[in-house]
């Protein structure tokens, strides 16, 4: 099984930031792709932004420029850097991995950001 636990949500004010962090474990092969999906209330789920094994990255058009995403293949660790948030960006934020050889998803427990005006 794969394990996804998640971190560094919280409550900030608009044009701050804040870092998430998604830590996988298990039986995860090195080729793969990790990311975060959002949800708000009322919303539709929205690919946030993914990176790949070998650092090929994806943006949300919405949040380009302002979100960065990376990850430490060795600790098969991924974070998502969130700077001059906006209140838009307030949602649970779940990470996933994508492992290519198996071609489906696991997901951590989501994580809460809250941005204030």
């Amino acid at each position: 099984q794969v394990q996804l636990v998640e971190s560094g949500g919280g409550l900030v004010q608009a044009g701050g930031s804040l870092r998430l962090s998604c830590a996988a474990s298990g039986s995860i092969f090195s080729s793969n792709t990790m990311g975060w999906y959002r949800q708000a209330p009322g919303k539709q789920r929205e690919l946030v932004a993914s990176i790949s094994s070998n650092t090929y990255t994806n943006y949300a058009n919405s949040v380009k420029g302002r979100f960065t995403i990376s990850r430490d293949n060795a600790k098969n660790t991924m974070y998502l850097q969130m700077n001059s948030l906006k209140p838009e960006d307030t949602a649970v934020y779940y990470c996933f991995i994508n492992i290519h050889y198996e071609n489906k998803p696991y997901w951590g427990q989501g994580t809460q950001v809250t941005v204030s005006s």
